[in-house]
């Protein structure tokens, strides 16, 4: 009998360092090793600046090479939407099973609908970012454009078999957009089932006696960098030490913020498995962006250990299943007045509390995550 088989499409694999590409390995080791499928899957072969940890790659491989590599901001938009065209045909090529179409290239899903849509085919949408709509939330195109009206009405046009949702605020909010309920799994970015942390105290934690906020990460148009900057203006060495370990687009603008202040260290990266180190992760989404991202660093803070300080919108994926486990500012004209309230006010008591809920979520989180797994399971074929 012939066994069971899914694709999975995605800009980046292992080995290259992308948390999408990890999530979709995540997602592809376990359905080989407890479930048997044969999965294969299409990527693109070349390197990007990202977070994550470095896999050996599982499933079977196929590479797809990108017309640039270069920095030119037009032409990389350019190849990104000849790239998602390339990966599609080549999943559609392949004739394995059912397509599940992450999000990266960005247009990944306007031509799984206009390609698989048009012929039928099954595909499934694992929604981690939502475009064209990030390239609006960003100010890159109005959404009055013919061209962003253009791919809005493509990518809807033909609606996915089923969808991998991030959560469910953003499941809701898809549904709205292809006019119909369809059959889904809620699967947050950011849960690992290979937790493996390093309890010995790091080098880079160097006052036992106080309390280490931390920003990680990226920090690109989805991000506010007024909140990080706010909370670096109310950190108290005296109580307070931060971590700074940021990439992305406007990383430069934040480190030139922080550079020479007392209570705060640049780092160029900080390992997974010592996130439970740092007491209170910075998450933060600016309001456009609501339900078009989810960012994975507050799901994987969370279900390290830590808690979180999220700024953003409170129907946000992010505070609706986390929000046991960290504090709220909102991301409006009193945000630098509630940080200021919150890191004021905050005791270790208060921290205790919260980290001991985040163990609460993190196990609930892992348990929603093997059964989303198991459901796509049954999806192959």
């Amino acid at each position: 009998m012939q066994g069971k088989k899914l694709t999975i499409v995605n800009r980046h694999y292992p080995p290259n360092v992308n948390i999408t590409g990890e999530n979709a390995w995540d997602l592809a080791n376990y359905l080989i090793e407890q479930h048997q499928i044969d999965v294969a899957i299409v990527h693109i072969s070349r390197s990007y600046e990202g977070g994550g940890n470095k896999r050996t790659p599982v499933g079977k491989i196929f590479s797809i090479k990108t017309i640039y590599e270069g920095n030119n901001k037009i032409l990389r938009y350019l190849s990104s939407i000849l790239d998602g065209y390339n990966l599609i045909r080549k999943a559609e090529k392949l004739d394995h099973g059912p397509i599940i179409v992450m999000t990266s290239p960005p247009l990944l899903p306007m031509w799984a609908s206009k390609i698989l849509g048009k012929k039928n085919s099954k595909w499934i949408l694992w929604s981690m970012d939502l475009f064209p709509e990030g390239f609006a939330a960003s100010n890159e195109i109005s959404e009055t454009n013919f061209l962003y009206k253009y791919a809005i009405k493509q990518t809807y046009k033909n609606a996915p078999d089923k969808i991998i949702a991030l959560g469910p605020q953003q499941k809701k909010v898809l549904d709205k957009k292809y006019d119909k309920e369809i059959e889904h799994v809620i699967l947050p970015c950011g849960v690992f089932l290979d937790q493996n942390k390093v309890e010995t105290i790091p080098q880079w934690k160097i006052h036992s006696d106080k309390i280490y906020l931390g920003y990680l990460g990226n920090c690109g148009n989805a991000h506010s960098v007024d909140f990080i900057k706010a909370v670096i203006d109310e950190v108290d060495p005296e109580k307070y030490h931060m971590i700074l370990a940021v990439y992305g687009i406007k990383a430069e603008q934040l480190k030139n913020y922080a550079n020479g202040k007392r209570g705060i260290t640049i780092m160029q990266s900080i390992p997974r498995n010592e996130l439970h180190h740092i007491d209170i992760h910075l998450v933060t989404l600016v309001n456009s962006w609501t339900h078009i991202a989810v960012p994975s660093k507050a799901v994987s803070s969370v279900c390290s250990g830590a808690t979180i300080l999220f700024c953003g919108n409170k129907e946000s994926d992010n505070w609706v299943l986390l929000h046991d486990a960290g504090w709220l500012v909102e991301d409006n004209e009193k945000l630098k007045s509630t940080v200021h309230n919150v890191l004021s006010s905050l005791t270790l008591d208060d921290i205790k509390t919260k980290k001991n809920k985040a163990q609460q979520i993190s196990k609930d989180l892992n348990t929603l995550v093997k059964q989303s797994y198991d459901t796509i399971a049954s999806w192959a074929k």
